[in-house]
């Protein structure tokens, strides 16, 4: 059965930091780009970030550059979401997906183009 559950999120305090872990099951995941998004209360979900199957590429929204780091453990089946110099606008539901397709990019990584969606981890940015 084809599974992404995510973990590590929690409460942090601004400026603070947060790993999330993707971790996939029931599919060859070293064929498919792994995105992530978010989704804050009120708000529609919005694309964090994405890798390649690789690992080779990578990318980011542009409020999140130079902040969070999309990284990637094949032999691991795990991608993760480093999180750095965490903002209360950060707050939201995270959640990590999988593309349609094998092989596809990140050149772009609207919500569309992802087919299976893990449960969302929680992470809240409050002193």
């Amino acid at each position: 059965q084809l599974q992404l559950v995510e973990s590590g999120g929690g409460l942090v305090q601004p400026g603070g930091s947060l790993r999330l872990s993707c971790a996939a099951s029931g599919f060859t995941s070293d064929y498919y780009a792994i995105g992530w998004f978010r989704q804050a209360p009120g708000k529609e979900r919005e694309g964090v970030s994405c890798i390649s199957n690789s690992g080779a590429r990578t990318n980011y929204a542009d409020s999140v550059k130079g902040r969070f780091t999309i990284s990637r453990d094949n032999a691991k089946n795990t991608v993760y979401l480093q999180m750095n110099s965490l903002k209360p606008e950060d707050t939201a539901v995270y959640y990590c997906a999988r593309r349609w397709n094998p092989y596809s990019s990140c050149s772009s990584f609207q919500e569309g183009e992802f087919r299976y969606w893990g449960q969302g981890t929680q992470v809240t940015v409050s002193s």
